[in-house]
């Protein structure tokens, strides 16, 4: 079915579809491009985090490095005078205040000598518990060294105020030997990192690294520190990425070394759970190995992915340098979208913004629409008229401020005038059966069955002699009216005007399958018509016009005839002949309505027939029986009954 819709609706629709379109492409324009600049300013911003954090992580290692560097070249620590060396304590104490990131300062020797200093509060409340230290203590200091005059080992044990005064002291056994210790232990190895391994310092429930420096002067041995992650924790919690962006460290092992929730995670693992780093896998819900690893085979440091959550993901990857052999890497990862949220909403705004515009100006739009439609309407409601030949009546003048709209206007009042004066003489009811089956106008026919009538006025000649030319005119005229009107509500075509007398067909051009019933129906209904019309000629004082029919049906060959200039829709061939023969026999016989015995056969069971003669019409050789069409079988039977009654 073919979708129709009306002038005013199509404009305003069209118009809500142009600047909805043009808004939304201008708006979509403009967000990619934004988006585009979003990408290349979120590489950026990532890269610069990325810069930031790795120097910081960096630096963290190189300040201790630094230290052990310094601390190496102290006479206590080559010549091994740890014990009772307030002076050298003071020393550690100071760069443990300095550098907030040292949990511990210590020196291992060959010969099991051992000294470390500790600062109690960076480990937290719960180190404190389990050592049982004073409240008032700051530093722990333990030694281990072998008396001069001992043999075994003493472990010194004393807890220090901030100025460092001795608050308790405790002296047992040695139970720790520095040389058993990995930090030590592979510190001479060739190739042996400044740097360990990350790994979770039992005591304090905290991850760190343990930077060491080995020392070959005097009493050999390995000095180190211990740096506690927390801060680095605190750190990265502070890079702000949006609202779900993430700076964390891991290693190459993919163990996760810092994170802002890497305290959370260490809390939340059951009681009796070893304590381990928790994998990239643990902390992120979104899977960085494809990036990773296109970084790690020389891909670019700066990435932006497809996560499986349906969010686009960009990420930039560093390695802390000073961390050496131990892989220490850096991640930054944002989901893009947090970079242009901004921009989103914008591109939110502009579009509600074009679309108020445009419920804005809908009823300008529909008014103007409405004006267009009046005038389009009135010309369409005109045209319809005209294809209906509907064209009595004063003529609508359609104008409009549209100069197209109004020489339509023009051309179809011209139309009107042309169709009004071309239906005078071409059948209204032929043209529209035309238009209705969808013929061209072209010469050339088909053959198929129709059912011919021609009619006749008997002795109009001598009506005409006696009467007045234009009363004659008039009357005639409006009996061929009255009869045309009757032939045409009937299904019939009148196919021609000669003087007084009517030629009509049926089942041509408009397909009827029961033409015949058809035609004789109207025939009847012609002759009711006439009787009524003579009645009014009595009154008026003219001449009664008594009407004889011919009514034939057969196969003839239908179209059009003529030149290319001038044609004519008509019907050739013998059933034609034989149709114009029956209507002047009527004279001969003394009946109204002569029919051939083809008709009689097609409908016998429903009108009534009486055989008149059988014939051998002229320029025909078969003989054709001839009967007078009575009227309606129901007719016939209702006449019966009542003659029977009388």
């Amino acid at each position: 079915m073919r979708v129709r819709l009306g002038y005013q609706l199509s404009i305003t629709a069209l118009f809500v579809a142009v600047v909805l379109t043009v808004g939304l492409v201008l708006v979509f324009l403009s967000f990619d491009r934004a988006r585009s600049i979003t990408r290349s300013a979120a590489l950026a911003f990532i890269d610069r985090v990325a810069d930031h954090t790795a120097d910081r992580v960096d630096g963290q290692f190189k300040d201790v490095l630094d230290i052990l560097e310094v601390l190496r070249q102290l006479q206590p620590v080559e010549t091994g005078a740890i014990l009772d060396n307030p002076p050298f304590y003071a020393t550690l104490a100071a760069l443990l205040r300095r550098h907030g990131q040292l949990y511990n300062l210590y020196v291992g020797y060959d010969d099991g000598g051992f000294i470390e200093l500790d600062v109690l509060d960076r480990a937290g409340p719960a180190l404190r518990a389990q050592l049982r230290s004073p409240a008032d203590a700051a530093f722990r200091l333990s030694i281990v060294e072998q008396p001069k005059d001992g043999t075994s080992r003493i472990r010194y044990t004393d807890y220090l105020s901030p100025d460092l005064a001795v608050i308790a002291h405790e002296r047992r056994e040695a139970d720790y030997d520095p040389r058993e210790r990995p930090w030590y232990r592979d510190a001479f190895q060739p190739g042996a990192g400044a740097i360990t391994d990350p790994y979770v310092f039992k005591a304090a429930n905290l991850i760190g690294y343990t930077v060491r420096v080995p020392f070959s002067e005097r009493r050999r041995g390995v000095i180190a520190g211990d740096i506690l992650l927390a801060d680095t924790d605190a750190f990265l919690r502070t890079q702000k990425l949006g609202t779900t962006g993430v700076v964390f460290l891991f290693d190459d092992s993919g163990r996760v070394v810092a994170h802002p929730r890497m305290s959370e995670v260490l809390h939340a693992r059951a009681a009796d759970a070893p304590l381990d780093l928790p994998r990239v896998d643990q902390m992120s819900t979104v899977d960085v190995a494809k990036p990773l690893n296109a970084w790690r085979q020389g891909g670019a440091a700066q990435q932006i992915f497809e996560a499986a959550d349906g969010r686009t993901y960009v990420a930039a990857f560093r390695s802390i340098k000073t961390a050496g052999a131990s892989g220490l890497r850096l991640a930054v990862m944002a989901p893009l979208d947090d970079f242009f949220a901004e921009i989103e909403a914008g591109r939110r705004r502009l579009f509600f913004l074009a679309l108020g515009f445009v419920l804005a100006t809908l009823p300008a739009v529909w008014w103007i629409g409405s004006m267009l439609s009046r005038s389009m309407k009135a010309l369409a409601v005109e045209t319809d008229r005209i294809q209906k030949f509907q064209t009595d009546g004063p003529a609508r003048e359609v104008r409009s401020m549209i100069r197209e709209i109004d020489d339509l206007g023009q051309s179809v009042a011209t139309m009107r005038t042309v169709v009004r004066t071309f239906a005078s003489f071409v059948p209204k009811r032929l043209v529209q059966q035309l238009l209705a089956t969808g013929d061209a106008l072209r010469l050339g026919g088909s053959r198929r069955e129709v059912t011919i009538l021609f009619t006749d006025i008997a002795g109009f000649t001598n009506i005409t002699e006696k009467a007045d030319p234009e009363q004659v005119m008039i009357r005639t005229s409006r009996y061929l009216a009255v009869l045309s009107a009757v032939i045409m509500e009937h299904g019939g075509t009148v196919d021609k005007f000669v003087g007084d007398a009517i030629m009509a067909i049926w089942n041509a051009p408009a397909d009827d399958d029961d033409h015949v019933a058809h035609a004789c129906a109207g025939v009847l209904a012609c002759r009711e018509a006439n009787r009524r019309l003579n009645a009014e000629f009595e009154n008026e004082g003219w001449p009664a016009y008594r009407t004889r029919f011919g009514l034939h049906t057969g196969e003839a060959v239908v179209g059009t005839i003529g030149s290319a200039d001038r044609m004519a829709y008509t019907v050739l061939g013998a059933t034609v002949n034989l149709a114009a023969r029956l209507e002047p026999l009527n004279k001969q016989y003394g009946t109204e309505i002569l029919v051939s015995d083809a008709v009689r056969q097609r409908v016998a069971d429903r009108f009534a027939f009486r055989l008149v003669d059988e014939i051998q019409p002229k320029g025909f050789e078969a003989t054709v029986r001839v009967y007078e069409l009575c009227g309606e079988v129901q007719e016939r039977v209702g006449m019966q009954i009542g003659n029977g009654g009388g």
